[in-house]
């Protein structure tokens, strides 16, 4: 396998935008015909390595970088399945290497399996990411690893992933409001869709949970059911202490490096994810952990850009971060993180947000009211769900902020610059509120993930 950052030509993308035009965008959440076209290719659901399939609001992606970083600091080759992608449809798709770095699935391996999928379909009703999810079954069962990490798409209970019998473990990290249309629009009800993964008898882990509502949801199914269970704050934990991640469970206290993905809510998710991989029946030494913590890479989550194109339109010495958090609980955590930072060393902090218009823009924004100096608008390209940047701008305002639209990132930057005030500090930049502007972003500056 070879790594590879494919352009928009690339014979996969060209099979998948073929798909979009004949198959219904977004989301019908269903298990039937996932099932059926599975069937269709010799269940290779059922053919999988050990299966970590991870659920949750906020955090699932980052559980989902430390899993794969601990189970490859002790040797083992992981399939990772994630979703969104950011720049590429190959990111999507990670294939195992035995004892080393899982690499970015092959174009023509991945254009080859959409074919077979497509062809197993035969022109019937489904959505693209069903056929996406089959071909991420159908790569991983013919290519040999020791474990799958399966990332949820949306929900649970009628995700496409959601057709994992036996899974080795069950991780649900921190519910919030989201996607209300399809999952509910109470904390618990979101659970109850996110619990659906949970099989009965098979080991479940909670991650931290902000309400509580939720986390009784999610250990009452789990008990229901007879699950194993490990909740976070209660049979694992993890803190700072003397700049060091103090990491606790009936295992005892291990003395680990901070985690390299910056922000307090990283703790959770990196104790979530040493114990989803325990419960999953791995052995996990103080050196795995100690290594997963310094070689853990998750782009878009409080990712420091240093290099690439919009570094030239930036004020010299800004410091600018990227983040693809796009709820009001998810700009919480990253507004607590930033907090820190201008804490440990004070800068004028500005927004650059992109955001779809199925999100709560005034709760993301409220997160940053005594933060931000100022917040700029941009449209995301390529998504007819994309937010007019004089309506963000708007939600800004209710937020409490001061806000203007601006036509692009590197506009933004500019202005920015045009605004630095002698004496002062270089600015702190985050730029955020959607993965998918967070790729828009990867994209231009020329640094997409590998």
């Amino acid at each position: 396998m070879s790594t590879m950052n494919q352009p928009v030509a690339s014979e996969a993308a060209q099979e998948i935008e073929r798909l979009m035009t004949l198959h219904p965008k977004g989301f019908d959440l269903s298990l039937e015909r996932i099932t059926r076209l599975l069937e269709m290719l010799g269940n290779p659901q059922l053919k999988l390595p050990p299966v970590i399939h991870v659920a949750g609001t906020n955090g699932k992606g980052s559980c989902t970088a430390f899993c794969r970083a601990l189970l490859e600091a002790g040797g083992h080759s992981v399939h990772v399945h994630t979703s969104p992608h950011l720049v590429n449809w190959h990111e999507r798709f990670r294939i195992g290497v035995k004892g080393g770095r899982g690499q970015l699935v092959d174009d023509a391996l991945l254009a080859n399996a959409l074919r077979r999928v497509a062809a197993a379909n035969d022109g019937q009703m489904i959505t693209v990411f069903e056929i996406l999810t089959a071909a991420t079954f159908l790569l991983f069962s013919e290519q040999p690893a020791d474990a799958v990490i399966l990332e949820v798409g949306l929900g649970g209970r009628f995700d496409a992933t959601n057709v994992i019998a036996n899974p080795a473990v069950a991780v649900i990290m921190p519910i919030a409001l989201d996607h209300q249309a399809y999952l509910g629009d109470r904390v618990e009800l979101i659970a109850a869709e996110k619990a659906g993964i949970m099989k009965r008898k098979r080991p479940v882990v909670i991650g931290h949970q902000e309400f509580e509502a939720a986390r009784e949801v999610l250990i009452s199914t789990a008990d229901r059911l007879g699950c194993p269970l490990s909740v976070y704050g209660q049979d694992f934990s993890a803190h700072e202490e003397f700049g060091r991640l103090i990491y606790q469970d009936e295992d005892g206290l291990h003395d680990l490096p901070l985690p390299r993905l910056p922000g307090r809510h990283q703790y959770a998710n990196a104790a979530a994810a040493i114990r989803a991989v325990k419960a999953a029946g791995f052995t996990v030494t103080d050196q795995m952990m100690e290594k997963a913590m310094v070689s853990v890479e998750w782009p878009a989550r409080l990712q420091r850009i240093t290099e690439g194109k919009l570094l030239e339109f930036a004020p010299k010495g800004a410091e600018i971060w990227l983040d693809g958090g796009h709820n009001p609980a998810g700009g919480e955590v990253i507004a607590e993180a930033i907090a820190a930072f201008e804490e440990r060393q004070p800068r004028p902090l500005y927004l650059i947000t992109g955001m779809i218009n199925t999100k709560d823009p005034v709760g993301y924004f409220r997160a940053f009211a005594d933060l931000a100096e100022h917040v700029f608008t941009v449209r995301i390209r390529d998504s007819e769900a994309g937010l007019d940047p004089v309506v963000l701008a708007h939600s800004a305002f209710d937020a409490g902020l001061v806000a203007e639209p601006s036509a692009s990132v590197a506009e933004a930057l500019q202005e920015i610059t045009l605004r630095q005030i002698p004496d002062r500090p270089p600015p702190r930049i985050l730029i955020g509120g959607s993965l998918y502007f967070a790729g828009n972003v990867l994209a231009d500056n020329g640094t997409p993930p590998t």
